[in-house]
């Protein structure tokens, strides 16, 4: 297939699915989602997303039908209907199916839906444009919810400004970015990222890249930088599952970065290898 879209068992091509109008997710966006990266029709730190997605789902209060061991399962076998093996792999749970209402029913059980299409990391070493936005989320931004239209806002004014990415900001406060997590590296060698409290997502990703630091023993610190301290930086580099470390070359429009050239380029050969590496086909 060229695709494949899945709903409760059920699946076919992306474009030939529905789903019933009374999902929760279809009136409140009462849901939260995953998203990986597959080579070699391996999906790459699945576990990670696994666990994130029940530790969401339990935070929210919603029943996944499946167990963490049942649901992986389902993945990797779907993974392998695909015809091409590198894949974005979308995976979401809402609470569930009922007539509208605000308040759920107790007991209500949530229905899956998974995507997969074909889709390549992105070049990493290739360097970003981004915009500062102020953000105006929700104080929940440590859960992988599926209300997502003040970044759907955020993105099409990056798009509109022929930039690659929205950076938000409180105030002076820099969290994150729309799809992705912010790292600083200063002038003194220490990189530095926000603090993994209810003003984030804590990304996979940013997890790979600080164990890479210190793995380097390179410090890390994880409190909050401001918009001015970012715009100074020696780099700063955008982290996702499809990014992995990214640098910034402009922000709203002013150059920035380029000053640990060879301190990024170790952390990006670093997190690639780490993604190659786990997606190796296996020997047979």
């Amino acid at each position: 297939m060229k695709n494949l879209g899945y709903y409760n068992g059920r699946y076919d091509l992306i474009e030939n699915m529905t789903v019933p109008m009374n999902d929760r997710a279809c009136y409140f966006g009462d849901g939260i989602y995953e998203a990986a990266y597959t080579r070699n029709y391996i999906v790459y730190a699945l576990d990670e997303h696994l666990d994130r997605f029940y530790d969401s789902a339990e935070i929210l209060g919603i029943k996944i039908p499946h167990t963490k061991e049942e649901l992986k399962s389902i993945i990797e076998e779907l993974v392998h209907k695909v015809d091409c093996d590198e894949q974005l792999v979308y995976f979401q749970v809402s609470r569930g199916t009922e007539m509208r209402n605000h308040a759920p029913a107790k007991g209500i059980v949530g229905n899956i839906w998974i995507t997969l299409k074909p889709m390549k990391l992105k070049d990493i070493y290739s360097p970003m444009k981004l915009i500062t936005v102020e953000d105006t989320r929700f104080l929940h931004c440590n859960m992988k919810t599926l209300n997502l239209l003040p970044t759907v806002l955020a993105s099409a004014a990056a798009a509109d400004a022929g930039a690659d990415e929205a950076v938000f900001h409180r105030g002076e406060r820099v969290t994150e970015c729309a799809h992705s997590n912010l790292f600083i590296i200063r002038d003194d060698g220490i990189v530095q990222t926000a603090p993994a409290d209810n003003m984030i997502l804590a990304g996979v990703a940013r997890a790979h890249l600080i164990e890479a630091c210190r793995g380097f023993g390179i410090k890390v610190e994880e409190m909050p930088f401001s918009v001015e301290e970012m715009m100074a930086a020696s780099e700063i580099i955008v982290t996702s599952s499809g990014t992995l470390c990214r640098p910034a070359a402009y922000i709203d429009g002013v150059s920035v970065g380029g000053r640990a050239g060879a301190l990024l380029k170790r952390l990006q050969d670093k997190l690639l290898g780490d993604f190659f590496a786990a997606t190796e086909k296996p020997l047979i």
